[in-house]
């Protein structure tokens, strides 16, 4: 089972903010709504920062800071009405803030990762690529757009080997239905590999893209239709990625405790 013994390992890390100067005693709402945010005080900090928005309409820190807020409020997979309110509204501010300031970087990976958390999976690609234009030296977006498409690509192939009755062992590629599965899924993969790549290229310690690198062969692996030998191949690669990743995250953790 070494296969798949990274698949529960993934986490997202958690996204930072660039550091805000101090807000203008100007707009007392905004004051106060900041220090709400960074007291997790966010119902609180939404009825300030709505109001202050409301007094400067043009002020980029106050509509980023009301877009933190309603995306610290709302719960991936809910289909709570007001939690669904959250996200829209967190996509509405982190939008207003963008076009007031079209590069601002942390807005728009913000904005994709709330797409991402409600499902809107191809608008969050969509977003992601807009990051990448803004700075093509960050790696993040890359593998963002890489995390997307796995997440697009496994469940179909998954429920087709349900489907089937396959067991974990079972391969799909000789199944009639495999050629179905390749069509709807091979482009994705090709692209979240390459997307995977450039970040590993950017960031040659990013333990997290290369084991999705490893879960992307997996897929390929499934997908090789009627050709063994390249299925062989492609799960001799996926072994490779997570044998790099352990090696990888055990230097980083020796680096950690040495530091101590």
């Amino acid at each position: 089972m070494r296969a798949y013994r990274l698949a529960f390992l993934l986490l997202v890390a958690s996204s930072f903010g660039p550091a805000w100067p101090q807000a203008s005693d100007g707009n007392p709402d905004l004051v106060l709504g900041i220090q709400a945010y960074q007291n997790a005080k966010y119902e609180e900090a939404a009825r300030y920062l709505e109001r202050a928005v409301a007094v400067e309409p043009e002020n980029v820190q106050a509509h980023h800071f009301l877009a933190k807020t309603y995306a610290q409020e709302y719960i991936p997979g809910s289909s709570e009405v007001l939690n669904l309110q959250n996200g829209n509204a967190a996509i509405r501010e982190y939008k207003k803030v963008l076009e007031l300031e079209p590069t601002n970087v942390d807005a728009t990976k913000s904005l994709a990762q709330v797409f991402f958390n409600m499902k809107e999976l191809d608008q969050a690609i969509e977003v992601d690529r807009k990051a990448i234009e803004i700075n093509p030296k960050d790696p993040e977006p890359y593998y963002s757009i890489a995390v997307v498409e796995w997440t697009q690509t496994y469940p179909p192939r998954m429920e087709q080997r349900a489907k089937l009755k396959l067991r974990v062992e079972q391969p799909l590629i000789f199944a009639a239905e495999c050629w179905t599965v390749r069509q709807a899924n091979w482009e994705r993969v090709a692209d979240g590999m390459e997307m995977l790549k450039k970040a590993i290229d950017l960031r040659r310690d990013y333990d997290d893209a290369m084991a999705y690198m490893n879960l992307m062969y997996r897929e390929r692996a499934d997908v090789q239709c009627d050709d063994p030998r390249a299925q062989a191949l492609d799960l001799k690669a996926a072994d490779e990625w997570v044998d790099m990743t352990l090696a990888v995250k055990k230097r980083k953790a020796e680096s950690k405790r040495g530091a101590n």
